[in-house]
């Protein structure tokens, strides 16, 4: 048996990062687990980033990930705001934290689109130290544009 004890979501806050979500929040449940929700803020790499919009960007993401919790109040959670590259943030933190599972969303490109912009869940799953479950939305399920509604839940 496969044995799971933390557990790391990693978020952007897209609809594909909230389906992995579910599935992480049911895999915490049902190995008794912990959950750490990160998300990895990573201003536009080349572009001068003026001082106070990226302080208030960085406290609006970062208040976005304080509100994701688990309706089961069992679950122990910890939420982890990192800067830098998603992908190379993510698999150093799963390292240093001993995490088992890494369960993220994958937006799905191909072509032309995913050899410009990278899969930021492919470079976990070669880099990463231990198993990372990637969740992608249901065959002809819309996949809005928009940032997704999260489920929030007060602490």
């Amino acid at each position: 048996m496969i044995h799971v004890t933390k557990i790391l979501y990693a978020t952007d806050f897209s609809s594909h990062s909230n389906q992995a979500y579910f599935h992480a929040v049911a895999l915490a449940e049902k190995h008794g687990a912990s959950l750490t929700i990160v998300y990895v803020y990573a201003p536009s790499f080349g572009t001068p980033e003026v001082h106070d919009r990226g302080q208030l960007d960085r406290e609006y993401w970062r208040n976005q990930l304080e509100q994701i919790r688990p309706v089961d109040s069992r679950i122990p959670v910890k939420h982890v705001f990192l800067e830098g590259d998603p992908a190379m943030e993510i698999v150093r933190y799963a390292t240093d934290a001993g995490i088992d599972l890494i369960v993220m969303g994958t937006h799905g490109r191909t072509g032309l689109e995913r050899l410009l912009m990278g899969s930021v869940a492919e470079k976990v799953m070669r880099e990463a130290s231990c198993s990372v479950l990637v969740v992608k939305l249901p065959k002809g399920a819309p996949a809005p544009a928009e940032v997704a509604e999260v489920p929030v839940h007060p602490a």
